[in-house]
């Protein structure tokens, strides 16, 4: 459920197709710069309702999504 809303955020976007978006894609893969980062992550913050901190970590949407998961449980 949180991959799927994740994937969705990040094709509305960038105005691309949802297929185009796995759990393995990197924000690089998908032509996202810091900014485009830094206004993606405050908008999974507002949709999720958390506390997110961009680190190294969060290397593809997969990574996102788990720690949004991790988050809300």
């Amino acid at each position: 459920m949180v991959l799927e809303k994740v994937i969705k955020i990040l094709a509305d976007y960038k105005g691309i197709s949802e297929a185009g978006i796995s759990a393995d894609s990197t924000f690089a893969d998908l032509g996202l710069d810091s900014l485009d980062t830094v206004e993606l992550i405050m908008t999974f913050e507002d949709e999720f309702n958390v506390s997110l901190e961009i680190n190294e970590e969060l290397n593809n949407v997969g990574a996102v999504a788990k720690l949004i998961e991790d988050k809300v449980a």
